[in-house]
């Protein structure tokens, strides 16, 4: 199951929409879906869980916190959409654009893509254009 949840006034658009393209995503990946939680907030709640959590005073526009087990996804991904729309404007992309992505990001992480290499970092981005176009032509 997939899940919606927001701490700021942020409301995802088509939210069943986009929950069936992750669902698509993840059984494309040869996954199984558990429970993915989804937790849209502002850069001060993503900061505090960043400090809390990781030990990292940066500001990021995503975390995930992994439960999956083996193939058996579930986790929760909290992305601030303040730190998505900055970065829209950094890459020149619109907000909605930069969302979809970070969004199928964090799904991919649980699918065991990484990006701490320039190899998997590369493997991740055309993994992220390559489900970003599905979404696009359904």
């Amino acid at each position: 199951m997939i899940s919606f949840n927001y701490e700021n006034e942020f409301t995802l658009p088509n939210e069943e929409r986009i929950s069936q393209w992750i669902s698509k995503v993840i059984t494309s990946e040869n996954c199984k879906e558990q429970e993915v939680n989804y937790v849209f907030c502002d850069d001060e709640y993503l900061h505090k869980l960043n400090v809390e959590f990781l030990n990292h005073d940066t500001l990021t526009d995503i975390i995930s916190f992994d439960y999956s087990v083996g193939k058996e996804l579930q986790g929760d991904i909290f992305i601030s959409t303040e730190r998505v729309a900055d970065n829209a404007k950094d890459f020149d992309n619109s907000f909605e654009e930069e969302l979809y992505r970070v969004i199928v990001h964090g799904v991919l992480h649980y699918c065991g893509y990484k990006d701490k290499t320039e190899a998997e970092a590369e493997e991740m981005r055309a993994k992220e254009n390559f489900y970003l176009n599905v979404l696009k032509e359904n």
